[in-house]
């Protein structure tokens, strides 16, 4: 098992990594709209929060030799599926053609006025 820290994704915020590999599969621990440089919120609106959450997705998937096209299965927890219309333009817009396994868990509101986290589940690049 190889464990995944990387200083482009926001530092975790308990006791886990952003990643851990184990048979060639990445499993990208939940990101939250989180800066990776001040740690802070960064989004206003359920499209930025996703992006950002994306973002960091992306940062910890190229730390583990990975990358979005590479993905296996993603999950979304939102705080309102109202929003879902708005997160699926950013997802689609984010993985283009490629269109991974996924499920949207509603939830309730995350700390600090988060709306969204999403975690990821990828194959290494060979």
């Amino acid at each position: 098992m190889k464990i995944i820290m990387t200083p482009d994704a926001p530092k975790p915020g308990g006791h886990y990594a952003h990643a851990v590999i184990e048979n060639d599969i990445v499993y990208v621990s939940g990101q939250l709209p989180l800066d990776p440089t001040t740690g802070k919120l960064k989004g206003n609106s359920i499209e930025e929060q996703t992006e950002q959450c994306l973002a960091n997705v992306a940062a910890i998937l190229k730390a583990a030799g990975s990358r979005p096209d590479l993905v296996l299965k993603v999950t979304v927890y939102l705080s309102k599926t109202i929003w879902l219309g708005k997160v699926n333009d950013i997802y689609a817009r984010f993985f283009g053609a490629h269109t991974p396994a996924r499920v949207v868990v509603p939830i309730e509101d995350l700390p600090n006025a988060m709306w969204i986290e999403i975690d990821a589940i990828a194959a290494v690049a060979k």
